[in-house]
């Protein structure tokens, strides 16, 4: 089967970022003789451009880049590049593509044109946001996107999604309180980053409690860092921990929350607090219409939840209409394992489910 040897072969190969010539030469090997136009919007990235004569266009997205991860799985297709894997799947992702554009040359026909995009760094600095910027998507009248993740725990083979949220917005939260050491006989004469760094991670875990269980947020942290010995006040803690939301305003009052939880300890202990979150992803949120349409076209399991994790398609979303889909793979290690593997025969699943939007989407 074309589609495992793709996956497998890409599997070898594993690239970071936006350095990817390895694969795009690949891809581009793949797409030769295929009744399609192939070109590169940004620096490594790839698309092609299958032209039925219609007036508008949808289109497929496909993440090609790895993570710096040393594979150990054991496969006899493991990674050739030391310290580098396909731990997410983005290597199935693109051999879906692949496949997808092997059965549109073949055809005749179809509602729309369709614009298969292979982008770069959604593992680093989100890749669809540049892929955005190119215009890509008014120049050829793309009207909506789809894309799709491997998903460990959902049942072989099922494609999965849900109408609004699908998969959560994020940041890094990183909080350093700075005290002053003293010896312990003599405490009033310092001030306690421990103590204040203690008290800081429980206000903000009880503010973010306080919200109803309807919205779908976390904030935790997983790491704390203070002091030096048992005898003296600590004068330093660090916390590293993660903020996930779906709405922007929950997203931002959080965020807002922990900056004013700061100020009343700064006051409260005298000991300054600082606090740095990136700027993350945007949720994915799937457009109810979008939905609708998609179901019709091809219908897919519907999930009760939807997943904490985050992903760079929202990039996608805030441009135009997208749909994004879970393909379950079953009882597998973690995403982002070093262990992580699949069987690919699943992929042929969402090689299917992509022609079947393909072919009805209207």
């Amino acid at each position: 089967m074309q589609i495992r040897t793709d996956r497998r072969q890409l599997h070898r190969i594993p690239e970071l970022d936006k350095s990817l010539p390895q694969t795009l030469t690949y891809l581009k090997k793949a797409l030769e003789g295929l009744n399609c136009r192939v070109f590169s919007p940004m620096e490594g990235a790839l698309c092609a451009w299958f032209d039925f004569g219609r007036e508008t266009a949808i289109a497929f997205r496909a993440d090609m880049d790895a993570l710096p991860i040393s594979e150990k799985t054991g496969a006899e297709y493991a990674s050739l590049h030391p310290g580098c894997m396909h731990a997410c799947g983005h290597d199935g992702h693109m051999a879906i593509v692949l496949e997808l554009a092997r059965r549109l040359s073949e055809k005749k026909t179809l509602p729309h044109n369709v614009l298969l995009v292979f982008q770069p760094a959604e593992e680093t600095t989100g890749g669809a946001r540049d892929l955005c910027e190119t215009g890509i998507f008014e120049a050829y009248r793309v009207e909506s996107i789809f894309g799709l993740h491997l998903w460990p725990g959902l049942s072989p083979g099922v494609i999965a999604s849900r109408a609004g949220e699908l998969m959560a917005r994020s940041c890094e939260v990183n909080v350093d309180i700075f005290g002053k050491s003293a010896h312990i006989a003599k405490a009033r004469e310092g001030r306690d980053a421990l103590a204040a760094g203690v008290e800081f991670y429980r206000r903000a875990v009880e503010m973010e409690e306080s919200l109803p269980e309807s919205v779908f947020r976390l904030l935790k942290f997983g790491k704390m860092e203070s002091g030096t010995v048992r005898n003296a006040l600590s004068a330093h803690t660090h916390l590293e921990g993660s903020l996930r939301a779906f709405q922007d305003e929950i997203f931002e009052g959080l965020r807002e929350g922990l900056r004013k939880i700061g100020r009343e300890m700064e006051k409260a202990t005298g000991c300054r607090v600082e606090i740095s979150m990136n700027d993350g992803y945007p949720a994915v949120m799937n457009p109810e219409a979008l939905a609708r349409r998609a179901e019709a076209a091809a219908p897919f399991a519907k999930l009760d939840a939807p997943s904490m994790t985050a992903e760079d398609f929202s990039w996608y979303q805030r441009r135009l209409p997208g749909m994004f889909f879970f393909l379950g793979v079953g009882d597998t290690p973690a995403l982002h394992a070093d262990t992580f593997d699949f069987d690919d025969a699943l992929l042929k699943a969402g090689a299917d489910y992509f022609e079947q939007l393909a072919e009805n989407f209207l």
